[in-house]
């Protein structure tokens, strides 16, 4: 059977839940998230698709491609690191290594977690874009590219917080892991702003 890291997010999307599925972690939480995001990016270029009376709206096309593209990447490259964190985690207790070698493996996915997240962070712009110009008789299909945004936000931020607290009880020191501590920050930020987006697209719908 073909190694659930080697899947890419361009498999049938029946296999890749399948893998999801499956208790070996990759691909994982961190892989979904990116799933979402791309998701995401591409309700939000249908709605702009529909709203090319506004050329504000339509100039955002490009950029949202290359978001859904970009997020793809991103799970394919979480499910390797996710693979290689999981091998760390499985050596022995008794291993010299282990300490290190998962130390390692955690701020490495902590990293690509937060690259997944970073993606999320860009398409803050995107979706304002489209609450001012976007069709408004599509606006309950944007208020869904908010909520899934949204989601991969917050599965970032979560997938980084966790392997952050694998780290540091793997000897990992709070100044080497300051930057990632602060992208959870960025990430917060982020997934309370699209909140916000999520309420006034919301109330637009009664």
């Amino acid at each position: 059977m073909e190694d659930s890291a080697d899947i890419p997010a361009s498999t049938p999307m029946d296999d890749w839940f399948d893998a999801l599925s499956r208790p070996t972690g990759s691909p994982g939480g961190g892989a979904a998230s990116g799933v979402m995001l791309a998701i995401a990016a591409s309700l939000m270029s249908m709605v702009g698709g529909y709203s090319d009376d506004d050329p504000r709206a339509s100039e955002r096309l490009d950029p949202l491609t290359g978001r859904r593209v970009e997020a793809l990447r991103a799970v394919e490259a979480d499910g390797v690191v996710s693979a290689r964190f999981g091998a760390a985690l499985a050596l022995p207790s008794d291993d010299p290594s282990r300490d290190e070698r998962v130390r390692e493996a955690a701020i490495e996915a902590a990293e690509s977690a937060a690259q997944v997240g970073g993606i999320g962070v860009r398409m803050l712009r995107d979706v304002r874009v489209l609450v001012e110009a976007g069709n408004p008789h599509i606006a309950v299909d944007l208020a869904v590219a908010a909520e899934a945004l949204g989601a991969g936000l917050s599965g970032a931020s979560l997938n980084v917080r966790a392997n952050l607290q694998i780290a540091r009880r793997h000897g990992s020191s709070d100044t080497a892991l300051a930057g990632l501590d602060a992208e959870i920050e960025r990430l917060a930020d982020a997934r309370r702003e699209v909140a916000q987006i999520i309420e006034e697209l919301s109330s637009r719908l009664d």
